[in-house]
């Protein structure tokens, strides 16, 4: 592919998921489930009891045999608590029980409290007809031991986590943290905190994708900002390419005297490919310096955070072991025109309202201010208009952060 053509959307992600499965990390370690949310398992959780242990009853009542009942009131020989090791059944009785209470061996059938009537004697009549299993959760309802529960590459969310307790788990094995370098170049830009130059603005994309990295399990190693010199971008380069498992930059990749990081990528390393048939995001490059993967996305905060989310987003899964990468999306009718077709695929900022997408008014990509409003990202494809009604592709921030 020529440096003039624009590479489709599709290829960008072959290509990328390529080069993260050849760097696919290999090392794990153990980690308190405290400490593991957003980590991805290394290997299979395997169960190692039945869940539940035993049979229990699903709902405060009275515990009996129906195969020994005839219609006939029965004495209530025990009270059974949730926690509590029960006495078998005496044949001709029932028992009380409480939600999550173990069934008493001899007993096979749960009728809830409100079905039943408390006589003078202290007996209880039953009057329903009565099942065998009704109201009971079964030994193994959930789960058997030795069931694979979670597989390898699954990434641990609140669920995940609550799974592996539930097993009484306090540990789990998942791959190391990403080590990721993150540099920002630019002249213009200047640490927040710091006075501001004339010309100059502070950098927004280090806090944005420091946290969304964490976020994303990575270990994140602070580049800094590097100024617009080719020596400078190299030396840099140079010095991080051991140290982390990819250099993930933002701004000097598009073709302009000043955008040192691209042309130090064409000189000295490997790139695989530049510019991308998307809007915004389309300066985004990739390849390789020495032996370490560098993704560099464009410096406009709102181009920076489409690459990020659809594609760098993506290869920072891959490589912790994540099968399913592709973020959730959906359709949604739109609650505007959209009439002038484009040639490359444009992603815009919209909020979801009464089960319509409307754009936030201004799509520069400079504004990042929109983002903040929007619920998530309106794809339009090359080639295509829209009108009020239409249907288009949506994708939740929610899924992507």
């Amino acid at each position: 592919m020529s440096r003039s053509t624009l590479m489709p959307m599709e290829e960008a992600i072959v290509e990328l998921l390529c080069m993260a499965q050849a760097q696919r990390l290999q090392d794990s370690e153990p980690v308190l489930l405290s400490d593991a949310r957003q980590r991805v398992l290394a290997s299979d959780l395997v169960a190692t009891l039945d869940l539940p242990p035993w049979p229990n009853s699903a709902m405060d009542g009275y515990v009996l045999n129906v195969d020994d009942w005839n219609g006939q009131p029965l004495a209530v020989s025990q009270r059974i608590f949730a926690g509590q090791a029960p006495e078998a059944l005496l044949p001709g009785t029932c028992a009380r029980i409480f939600t999550g209470a173990p069934v008493p061996e001899g007993a096979n059938s749960v009728e809830m409290q409100e079905n039943v009537e408390l006589l003078d004697d202290g007996r209880v009549h039953f009057n329903q007809p009565l099942t065998v299993g009704q109201n009971i959760r079964p030994q193994g309802q959930e789960n058997r031991a030795g069931q694979v529960l979670l597989h390898a590459g699954k990434r641990l969310g609140p669920f995940e986590l609550a799974i592996a307790a539930a097993q009484g788990f306090t540990h789990v094995h998942v791959v190391r943290r990403p080590r990721i370098a993150l540099l920002s170049t630019g002249d213009e830009l200047a640490e927040p905190g710091m006075p501001l130059k004339p010309g100059c603005i502070y950098n927004s994309n280090r806090t944005l994708l420091s946290h969304w990295l964490s976020a994303l399990g990575c270990e994140v190693i602070d580049g800094g900002i590097l100024p617009d010199q080719p020596q400078c971008t190299r030396l840099k380069l140079e010095q991080l390419q051991h140290a982390a498992d990819l250099i993930l930059t933002t701004g000097g990749v598009s073709a302009g005297d000043a955008d040192c990081l691209g042309q130090v990528l064409r000189e000295c390393g490997k790139p695989l490919f530049w510019k991308l048939a998307i809007k915004p995001g389309k300066p985004l490059t990739v390849g390789y310096f020495g032996s370490v993967p560098v993704i560099g996305l464009p410096g406009n905060p709102m181009s920076a955070l489409v690459t990020f989310g659809l594609l760098a987003r993506a290869y920072l899964l891959r490589i912790q072991g994540v099968e399913d990468v592709t973020p959730l999306s959906f359709p949604v009718h739109v609650g505007f025109d959209w009439p002038k077709a484009g040639s490359r695929r444009e992603y815009l900022r919209a909020k979801l309202e009464e089960g319509r997408a409307v754009l936030y008014p201004n799509q520069s990509s400079g504004v990042l201010l929109g983002a903040s409003w929007a619920d998530g990202l309106v794809e339009i494809p090359e080639g295509c208009t829209l009108h009020v009604g239409d249907s288009a592709r949506f994708i939740p921030f929610c899924d992507l952060f």
